[in-house]
């Protein structure tokens, strides 16, 4: 079966005005007119939303720069996006990743996924080409490789928030926990529990599932026999309903849930008020949550005419931070790039900074954990250093 790629291009600005009668020209012959950078995201299917909004956030920013007349060692050049779908498939984005190596990016941002971002990473650093990505599954920077970079925190940090939190705040000792099956939701929880155990808390009772397991009141009696106070869950958003009801049922509601991002949707409302509390973490913080947050939604609504579904202010802040690599670097060549990239404190207009580690690990990402109040998910806390 032949497999169709859909392919964007996004050039904003001025259009590069006669530099060499000015000089501006001198020592920059090596830096071509126009840089072009890479943008893989799932752009159609179940994910289309998210990628969309993070192509948005990247789109957002070249705009503005490109408006500003950016240049790099003196010459004005024109930024252009690349932007391909990788349909948040391993194979599609494989093939996505050589078309945008061929069409000659410098950088790339993407991608969502892990399990993308993981085998697609190789064909990048093949070429030096430095690979943004906000995927989150620890690998992703243990390849061995000096081109990955990540915009977030990873699973390990979020499963020692999940572990922390649950310890700490809730005054519980007896611990239930469960995974939806998946490597992700089976690798946090199991992360969770080591910090649990490290904190002195009994796990009670351990638990797999698949994805779509629904059928609950066998699980319910049993986190009742157990006498489990907080339930520790990757499960997702309806499974975590499901569960909740099937407790309701045997009037077992002295329970607090925390889970990670697959709950922390709008249809966890459903559940409100049935236990003790409903709590979620995430290491993907919210725009409004940064001080200038504000302003970045109000120019992201202007532009798309609908506010952000997931991530777009980390591609934007990744955007302006890799535009600062190009100008440090003064070079166009993805090996002179991701060098710079790894030596940058790099502004980041929303998130405040963007610096990485030899790994390619955000120095101070954050997980933040909130809780379902009157139907809407408010911010607990936040740290980097659960």
């Amino acid at each position: 079966m032949t497999t169709s790629l859909k392919r964007r291009h996004f050039t904003a600005g001025l259009a590069l005005a006669p530099l060499a009668a000015s000089g501006l020209l001198t020592g920059c012959s090596n830096i071509p007119d126009i840089i072009k950078i890479g943008v893989a995201q799932p752009l159609s299917g179940p994910l289309a939303a998210l990628g969309q909004d993070l192509l948005n956030g990247v789109n957002l920013a070249v705009s503005e720069l490109n408006k500003n007349n950016y240049a790099i060692d003196g010459k004005r050049v024109t930024l252009e996006v690349v932007a391909m779908d990788d349909r948040a498939d391993a194979a599609t984005g494989k093939a996505v990743a050589q078309q945008l190596v061929d069409a000659g990016i410098v950088a790339v941002i993407g991608h969502l996924n892990s399990g993308v971002s993981i085998e697609t990473a190789p064909i990048y650093g093949a070429k030096d080409i430095a690979q943004i990505a906000i995927s989150t599954n620890p690998k992703f920077t243990q390849l061995g490789l000096s081109t990955t970079f990540r915009m977030v925190a990873n699973d390990d940090l979020q499963a020692r928030a999940i572990g922390s939190f649950a310890a700490s705040q809730f005054g519980a000792v007896r611990y239930a926990a469960l995974d939806d099956g998946t490597p992700y939701g089976k690798g946090l929880t199991d992360g969770a529990v080591v910090q649990l155990k490290a904190e002195k808390r009994e796990v009670v009772l351990r638990q797999s599932f698949d994805d779509k397991t629904v059928a609950f009141d066998k699980l319910a009696e049993e986190i009742k026999a157990a006498n489990v106070e907080v339930i520790v869950s990757t499960l997702n958003d309806f499974q975590a309903v499901a569960l909740i009801e099937a407790l309701k049922k045997i009037d077992y509601t002295r329970v607090r849930l925390l889970g990670g991002d697959t709950i922390k949707t709008t249809d966890m409302a459903k559940a409100a008020g049935i236990i003790e509390g409903i709590f979620a973490t995430s290491p993907v913080l919210e725009a409004k949550e940064f001080v200038t947050g504000r302003q970045f939604l109000e120019k992201y609504l202007e532009a798309f005419k609908k506010p952000p579904a997931y991530g777009g202010h980390y591609t934007y802040d990744s955007m302006y931070v890799l535009s600062a690599a190009l100008q440090k670097a003064k070079s166009a060549k993805p090996k002179d790039v991701t060098a710079a990239m790894h030596s940058i404190n790099g502004y980041a207009p929303v998130t405040g900074t963007m610096t990485w580690d030899d790994k390619g690990e955000q120095r101070y990402a954050a997980v933040g954990v909130y809780e379902l109040r009157r139907g809407n998910w408010e911010l607990r806390m936040r740290s980097d250093r659960w």
